[in-house]
């Protein structure tokens, strides 16, 4: 699966170079609590379709009913009671189920604690959307290709008109409305390059591509490769190092060695310590974690400062011991790297283990196909 932001732009772009009508909905403030953050993004066809959200449901079927021809107050729509109930506090009088061909207008939902239930919004929670009314194709084109090229893109919105302007950017930047332009910012999908082709690593990369994330597998044992089980995953035959290169890593990458054999992880890992990954790391115990970083600074000339951004051993502590449980610890470090959370020391692997077994250098058992090089993690 994709980055969700560009599913989303991709269906808008798709409905509108068919020539549909749609709408684009932009989560703009919050109050309180809210099922889904402030710049969140849903799109809706003439048809009824839908992709992305802005709540856990209910608002989405309040947009359906009154913007798609499909939701007819004629028609069997269960939803449709309950939009109606709330069109009169967000200011949807006169509902034609028909999208408009005006500029973008504001909706208002969770206002009173009854239309914060009705809508399935937390005690308390309330939240703006700016509707966007039929979005250009050309601009929008042009957002989805420079997406898929793996720019990052600011995308500007003139309130009053609906006409959009879009730049380059490097960083990610958090939304901004300030009442006459709404800019918001998108970025290409994250991206995971996994090094061994082994079970825990299927298990990592279906979790992967669920979470968003593009993922390359690289092994250059033709064994390993020829029992992968997982689609939509790019396969690749090279040395980990010349991979890592060609991989073009950048700061919404990450590359994590999984193979136990030091003659691939290491070649790998020495790679991406130079790049800008957010999360370079290897599984393995304790003592492989220490016996690795001392090989590294006697054999490769590297340093503590220069192996600190190496993660070893991954993923958090949850006592997993089966590859499944192993991936979910793992996925569960990335995403909170991913998103800026500084995890406490004591849930992650290394610390939570020497607390529970300052005498013992192993930690979780990683369950692989066999392999001669192969040790628990």
């Amino acid at each position: 699966m994709e980055n969700l932001d560009l599913t989303v732009l991709r269906s808008l772009l798709q409905w509108r170079s068919q020539g549909q009508k749609a709408l684009l909905a932009t989560v703009v403030r919050t109050w309180g609590s809210s099922p889904r953050p402030v710049g969140s993004i849903m799109a809706l066809c003439e048809t009824g379709a839908v992709a992305g959200s802005v709540s856990g449901g209910c608002i989405e079927d309040d947009l359906i009913y009154r913007y798609s021809r499909a939701n007819s107050p004629t028609g069997a729509n269960p939803a449709a009671g309950l939009a109606a109930n709330a069109s009169a506090g967000n200011g949807s009088a006169g509902i034609t189920h028909e999208i408009p061909t005006s500029p973008p207008e504001r909706v208002t939902y969770g206002v009173s604690a009854d239309e914060a239930h009705r809508f399935g919004l937390p005690c308390g929670g309330t939240l703006e959307l700016l509707l966007e009314f039929n979005p250009e194709l050309a601009p929008l084109q042009t957002l989805v290709d420079t997406l898929t090229e793996g720019h990052m893109m600011a995308r500007h919105t003139d309130i009053a008109t609906g006409q959009t302007a879009l730049e380059q950017t490097l960083k990610p930047q958090a939304l901004q409305d300030d009442g006459t332009t709404l800019s918001n910012s998108f970025g290409p999908e994250y991206r995971m390059l996994l090094i061994g082709a082994g079970q825990l690593t299927e298990y990592l990369a279906s979790m992967a591509q669920f979470c968003g994330f593009a993922v390359t597998v690289c092994d250059p044992r033709a064994e390993y490769r020829l029992g992968w089980q997982v689609p939509g995953v790019t396969l690749a035959a090279g040395m980990p190092d010349d991979v890592v290169k060609d991989f073009k890593v950048d700061r919404r990458s990450c590359v994590i060695a999984l193979t136990h054999d030091p003659k691939l992880d290491d070649l790998a890992l020495l790679e991406a310590l130079g790049s800008e990954a957010f999360y370079v790391g290897a599984i393995g115990s304790r003592r492989n974690d220490q016996a690795r970083r001392a090989r590294m600074v006697e054999h490769f000339d590297q340093t503590a400062d220069s192996l600190a951004p190496m993660r070893g051993p991954i993923g958090i502590y949850i006592g997993s011991k089966t590859p499944p449980e192993i991936a979910v610890s793992v996925m569960a470090e990335v995403l909170a790297l991913k998103n800026g959370v500084t995890l406490p020391r004591d849930m992650q692997v290394g610390p939570a283990k020497e607390q529970l077994q300052p005498d013992s250098g192993s930690a979780a058992v990683c369950f692989t196909r066999p392999d001669p090089n192969s040790a628990s993690q």
